[in-house]
Formats: structure tokens, C-alpha cells, sequence
């Protein structure tokens, strides 16, 4: 064990990660030059195609005599429970930094974690080939925000592979090896992710902590209290490779084949029986696993045809099993039918999961809008949770809304708009102090739907692109909300109810009535639309109808002709206003994320 070092890679988004990973492939000749392409751990299409990394990835490579288990992390905020599960898993991390833009708000949050799960952390400095880097400046921010010593820093270009050894290297040196468990309790291995192979059944991703995982060893589940056999165990070098044992302090794979994804959840103890222990004595107490993620963003998931809802159900359950944060249950619409109610950790991540359900498993999906969780509290007293606005009864005693911490990172010079963006979204500013002479980071206490929706681009806008964020939840505070309606020729669409502040509600609606208008294909018929609070109608527009010229063949006679043609069309439009049926496309319920 004294020769394995298992690490991760931590950083904001687009700092360098993947690049760095591709660099350290190389440079232990894990993978052939000619098999190698850039962002080699990213291996879904989506990944590629944004740039960005999804899912942790993890690979073990030899350098020196040592075996380093690396698992690259997403940098994105709404992908932070990828990064808490691989940070359980490893004894340090890579702390990447951009020369040209220095400490931003995840960089503070994902650093924060490592010092929560006592990893020992490795600061790097990324782009140091670039003309805008100033290393001396980062340098000095890393030691007055993180406390870290200048001379711990490394230097690097991932894209040009300079100092790239030096990491290994540091790695070897300053990550300590990991730590054996006592083996009297048999072998104990936590599972950090999981995925679902239609061939082999669940696969699953673990750090063994004790003893050593065999091919044909009986394993039990010690959550689920489910057992299978170990079809075949081994490392990633990054693809599958099969290997004898899984020995402790590594990190590995275990094919199960079992078929219930439901079984082996993220978090979940596999353990194996050790040879001292009798028959009848109990199992031992499971690791402690993971925090249960709370999803922030609620949205409707619909099938567009009726009959794929099975099929969606059952792409829901598969891709839960591969990205753990994501929770659903079952949800009636009177528009749009049978679907789910699932919660996300953000905005990013909803598109994420939908693209993957649309490309992966060849669904044709509609959302529809996303809104925070609530608590309401009925008159009875009985304190309920809200996920779905459209489920708000008329008569309530109160509703409180989640609240969250928001830190941001932003030049000095572009303080003054963000500051307004921030109070404009009912923020409270908390705290306001300077990285350095010419970065600000600032501290704010915000309603969680207030920033859900388009705040994240609109913060990019006032900023030219400089500031980032980060997000944590607070607390459920009392406020005075209304659930806003949206009746579409006087039928309501409960897919596009939503929760507004009471001060906001009427430009929020009159607002969300124009898009509509926008949107909504025109028919035969006249369409009304209107935003409702209850039964009081605070906005409308009126979407006209298509119009036959009915007096086009006249060519004279008495004006009772011409008035006896239009009476007919208006009798048949009456008509076909009873039966006409409004369709709405998927655009309609992207209209109310962004507000302004």
C-alpha cells in the first residue's frame, strides 16, 4: 500500500483539467500516443461537443515504481456532488488555477470541500504559455485566500506539457498512501458511481478500504442487504482492464450483474466475508458513504407521446444509477398526461439530463418550467414541502422560500453592475472584500428561484464574461408569495404555473403573457392569454385570429350582403373556438425561465 497514491483533479470550469489529465496519460504511457485524443477521460459525445466534463472519470497509471489512481472531476457548480463523492475516495487532490484568471467562487468552494474530507492539496498553476498569465499575482492570491506557502506551488503549461512531471512527482512525494482498515470486520469497499451495462448488468466503481476483491468472490450489499458474485474485477487504465484483485487502497471496478439498478447506489458498502469471522456473527456497520444530495431545481418531465412513458420511467431509473443526485417521482399534468417530477441540482444540469434521456435512450421529451422547492404551511398547521407550484392549495397560512449563501468573484471595475443585478433579484448583500487590488469578492444571501433561472447569464453580460459564482443552501424563510396561473384560451396550464414574489407578480406575468404571445402558433380562433393570481386576472394579451377574406367575391349590392358573410364567419369561428384545441410547443415553458 506504502507504493499507491490515489488523487483527483479539482478546479472551476474551463480551467484546464482535462488537458492536465490527457498531459499525465501521456506521460506514464497509459494510453498509446495513437489512441490519444484531447479530453481522453471526457468519453460522452456531450462532453466533447460542450467542452466540458460531466461525469468523474478515473484512471490508474504507473510512474516510478507507484501506481496513481487519478479521477478527473467537472468544475461546474451544478456537478459538485461528482467532486464530494470522488473527494471520499482519494487521499489528495490537484488544485488547478487559470494564470490569467486567478481564484474564482468554485475554485473557493471545491477547496473548501477537500479541507472538509482532510485531503492534502496540491495547488497548480495552469497557462503559463499564455501571453495575459501573471503567475506572480496568483501566486499571491493563492497564499493571502488559501493559505497556502508560494513555494508549494507548481508552475505548468497542460497544454504544452512544461513541468508536467514535477506534478507526478509531487504527487508521489507530498500525497500520503493510503490507510488500511481493520480486516477483523472481512473486506469493506465503498462504491463512489455506478453504471448500468445492458450486457454485464450494474457495474460499479469502488475504493476498497480493507481486504482484497477476488473474480468469484461472494459480496453482499450491506445497505440493500442484496449479494452477488464479482463476475470480473479490475482498474481502469482508463478503459475496463481485468485484473485478479482489487487490494486495498485501490480503486477499481466490480462487474455484479445484477440487474435491479435500484441494488447498488452511490454511497453504498460492498463487504466480503473474512476468514475469521463465524458464520452467525452479524455484518459489520456499512462506511459512512455520502451526505444525501438535496436537488435545488424541480422540472416536469413528459413523454410527447403517451406511449413512451415506460420507456421513460425506465431511462429515468438507469440514469439515476449513473448520476446520483438526480431524484423523481411520479406527476399527473391535465395538459401534457403522465410524466415525473424530477429535481436537479441546477439549470446546466437539467439540459444535461435531458439531452442524455433524448440521445442515449431516444426519447422525445418535454420539460417544463423549473422552480424551487418550497415549504407550506396549511391551516391545520402541517408543515408540507412543494415541489410543483400547480400543487398550492388557495387557502394556506404560509409559504417559505429556500434562501442561499451566493458568493461571487468579479473585477473591481464591474462591481457596480453586478451589485445592481444582485439587489434587483431581492439579494442582501453580506460581505464585500478584495482578493486583490483589482478583484472583489462579494457575499449575498438570495432567494434560490431568484438565481435558477437566467441570473447565471445575465451575471456573464453585466461582466463581459469575468465574474463567476457559487452557491449553498441556507435556510426556508417566510415570505409573502402567490402562485401565479397562466390560462391559455380560459383553460389553465398547470405545467406553467409558478411562484412569484407579490411585488414582482404583475410585471413578472405581463412579461411572461408578451413571449406567449410570441410563441404560441396563431389559429382559426381568437386565443386569450392571461396571468391569474387566484381568481383575480392581472395580465392579458390577445393572440388574433387567422382571417378568411369572407367579402372578397362581393363586387356590390347592399351592405346587408357583406354584413350577412361576416355574421356567418363569426358564428363559425364561435363554433370552432368550442372544440379548437391550443397547442403548446416546448418553447412555451423555456418563455418562463427568462423572466425580464
Amino acid at each position: 500500500m506504502k507504493n499507491i497514491r490515489n488523487f483527483c483533479i479539482i478546479a472551476h470550469i474551463d480551467h484546464g483539467k482535462s488537458t492536465l489529465a490527457d498531459r499525465l496519460l501521456e506521460l506514464t504511457h497509459t494510453v498509446d500516443k495513437r489512441d490519444m485524443r484531447a479530453q481522453h477521460l471526457d468519453t460522452m459525445d456531450l462532453e466533447q461537443e460542450r467542452g466540458i466534463t460531466i461525469k468523474l472519470q478515473p484512471a490508474r497509471m504507473e510512474w516510478k515504481n507507484y501506481e496513481l489512481n487519478l479521477i478527473d472531476t467537472p468544475g461546474h457548480a451544478d456537478f459538485a456532488y461528482e467532486v464530494s463523492r470522488s473527494l471520499k475516495a482519494v487521499e489528495g487532490a490537484l488544485l488547478i488555477i487559470d494564470a490569467t484568471q486567478g481564484i474564482e467562487a468554485q475554485t473557493l468552494a471545491n477547496v473548501y470541500a477537500a479541507l472538509e474530507a482532510n485531503l492534502e492539496i496540491i495547488p497548480v498553476i495552469n497557462k503559463i504559455d499564455l501571453p495575459a498569465a501573471d503567475v506572480p499575482r496568483i501566486k499571491t492570491e493563492i497564499e493571502n485566500v488559501l493559505s497556502i506557502p508560494r513555494e508549494e506551488v507548481i508552475e505548468i503549461s497542460a497544454k504544452e506539457g512544461t513541468n508536467c512531471e514535477q506534478i507526478l512527482d509531487a504527487v508521489v512525494e507530498r500525497i500520503p498512501p493510503p490507510q488500511n482498515l481493520v480486516e477483523s470486520e472481512g473486506t469493506k469497499a465503498l462504491i463512489f458511481d455506478s453504471i448500468f451495462d445492458p450486457y454485464r448488468g450494474v457495474v460499479i466503481y469502488v475504493r476498497n478500504f480493507a481486504g482484497e476483491i477476488k473474480k468469484g468472490d461472494k459480496l453482499k450489499l450491506l445497505r440493500a442487504d442484496a449479494e452477488f458474485e464479482a463476475l470480473e474485477v479490475g482498474c481502469f487504465k482508463p478503459k475496463y482492464l481485468p485484473t485478479e484483485k482489487i487490494e486495498a487502497g485501490e480503486i477499481g471496478y466490480i462487474v455484479t450483474g445484477l440487474k435491479s439498478v435500484r441494488d447498488a447506489r452511490v454511497g453504498e458498502t460492498v463487504w466480503g466475508k473474512s476468514t475469521i469471522q463465524t458464520k452467525n456473527q452479524a455484518p459489520p456497520e456499512p462506511l459512512p458513504g455520502y451526505k444525501k444530495v438535496s436537488p435545488f431545481v424541480f422540472a416536469g418531465v413528459f413523454a410527447n407521446d403517451a406511449n413512451d412513458f415506460p420507456e421513460l420511467r425506465d431511462a429515468l431509473e438507469k440514469l439515476s444509477l449513473n448520476d446520483a443526485s438526480l431524484t423523481y417521482e411520479p406527476e399527473r399534468s391535465s395538459a401534457l398526461g403522465f410524466g415525473f417530477r424530477v429535481g436537479f441540482l441546477g439549470l446546466l444540469h437539467l439540459e444535461i439530463v435531458q439531452e442524455r434521456l433524448e440521445r442515449e435512450y431516444n426519447l422525445d421529451l418535454i420539460v417544463t418550467a423549473p422552480s424551487v422547492k418550497y415549504e407550506m404551511i396549511l391551516n391545520s398547521g402541517e408543515v408540507k414541502p412543494l415541489a410543483n407550484p400547480s400543487e398550492l392549495p388557495d387557502v394556506f397560512e404560509e409559504l417559505h422560500e429556500p434562501w442561499v449563501k451566493l458568493e461571487i468573484v468579479t473585477p473591481k471595475k464591474y462591481l457596480g453592475g453586478v451589485l445592481e443585478l444582485v439587489t434587483k433579484r431581492r439579494g442582501v448583500q453580506k460581505n464585500l472584500s478584495f482578493l486583490d487590488a483589482d478583484r472583489a469578492l462579494v457575499e449575498y444571501e438570495i432567494p434560490l428561484a431568484s438565481i435558477i433561472t437566467d441570473f447565471y447569464d445575465k451575471l456573464k453580460n453585466v461582466s463581459s464574461g469575468y465574474a463567476s459564482m457559487s452557491y449553498e443552501f441556507l435556510e426556508f424563510r417566510t415570505e409573502n408569495l402567490v402562485r401565479l396561473d397562466v390560462l391559455i384560451g380560459g383553460e389553465k396550464i398547470d405545467a406553467l404555473s409558478f411562484i412569484a414574489h407579490r411585488s414582482e407578480a404583475r410585471s413578472v406575468g405581463m412579461n411572461l403573457c408578451k413571449k406567449l404571445k410570441d410563441i404560441i402558433p396563431r389559429a382559426n380562433f381568437v386565443i386569450p392569454i392571461q396571468a391569474a393570481i387566484g381568481a383575480t386576472v392581472i395580465a392579458r394579451e390577445t393572440l388574433s385570429a387567422y382571417r378568411k377574406d369572407v367579402t372578397a367575391k362581393l363586387y356590390g349590392g347592399d351592405v346587408t350582403r357583406k354584413n350577412k358573410l361576416l355574421k356567418k364567419q363569426k358564428a363559425g369561428k364561435k363554433r370552432m373556438k368550442q372544440f379548437g384545441k391550443v397547442s403548446l410547443p416546448q418553447e412555451a415553458f423555456l418563455a418562463v425561465l427568462k423572466r425580464d
